[in-house]
C-alpha cells in the first residue's frame, strides 16, 4: 500500500475470488459449476484493465497486493476448516491466531530487521511526519484489530455467500472513499476496469 494508491490496492484485491477458486481446485480438489468460472472472467479482466491504466502503477505494490490475495484465501480456507465442527467461536479463534502469530513471527522479525532498524525507522517517521504519526499508528492498530475480529465473528455466524457480498461492498466503499480523501487521479478506463472487477466479484458471490 506504500507503493501504490489505496484505491488501486483494493481493485487488485477484488480478485480474491479467482485465487479462492484456484486454490480450492488445486489443493482441495473442489469443483465448481460453470457459472462460477464464468464469473472469474470479468474479475480478472477488470483487474487487468485497471492495472494497465493505473497512473501510479508500481510492480512491487502490484505483487504485494497479489500475494495478499493468496494469503487471504489461505487464511479463509484454513480458518473455516478450523472453526467447523468445533466449539471455538470466531473471536476466540482469532485470539488464538494472534497469539500464535506473535510467538512464531517475532523471532523472524528480530532476525531480519532487529531493534536497531525499528528504532531508526521510528525516528525517521517522527522526523518526517511529526508527532501525529503516533496517533495514526495507534488508530490504525485499533481499527485493524477490530476489522479482523469482526471478520472472524462474521465468518463464524453467517454464510460464506453473505460474507462475500459484504466484502464486495467493503471494496466499493474503500475505493471510493480513498479516491475522495487522497484525491487519487482516476482515468475513465481505470474506473471502468474497477467497476467490471467489482461486478464480477458480486456475480461470483451470487
Amino acid at each position: 500500500m506504500s507503493k501504490v494508491a489505496v484505491s488501486f490496492t483494493h481493485i487488485i484485491k477484488s480478485g480474491e475470488p479467482a485465487f479462492s477458486v484456484l486454490v480450492s481446485s488445486l489443493l482441495l480438489g473442489e469443483s465448481f459449476p460453470p457459472a462460477v468460472y464464468l464469473s472469474l472472467v470479468p474479475i480478472i479482466g477488470g483487474c487487468a484493465l485497471a492495472a494497465l491504466t493505473e497512473l501510479n502503477f508500481n510492480m512491487t505494490g502490484f505483487m504485494g497486493a497479489m500475494i495478499s490475495n493468496l494469503a487471504f484465501v489461505f487464511r479463509n480456507i484454513f480458518s473455516k476448516k478450523g472453526m467447523k465442527g468445533n466449539s471455538v467461536s470466531g473471536m476466540n479463534y482469532y485470539a488464538c491466531l494472534s497469539m500464535l502469530s506473535l510467538v512464531i513471527l517475532t523471532p523472524f522479525a528480530i532476525a531480519v530487521e532487529g531493534p536497531q532498524m525499528w528504532a531508526a525507522g521510528w525516528e525517521k517517521a517522527l522526523s518526517q511526519i511529526g508527532p501525529q504519526f503516533i496517533w495514526w499508528v495507534a488508530a490504525q492498530s485499533i481499527f485493524y484489530h477490530l476489522y479482523n475480529q469482526v471478520s472472524y465473528m462474521s465468518l463464524d455466524q453467517i454464510s460464506p455467500l453473505t460474507f462475500s457480498i459484504g466484502n464486495t461492498m467493503k471494496r466499493i466503499s474503500v475505493i471510493v472513499s480513498s479516491i475522495i480523501i487522497f484525491h487519487t487521479p482516476v482515468q475513465p478506463v481505470n474506473a471502468v476496469g474497477a467497476a467490471i472487477a467489482i461486478l464480477g466479484t458480486f456475480l461470483y458471490s451470487q
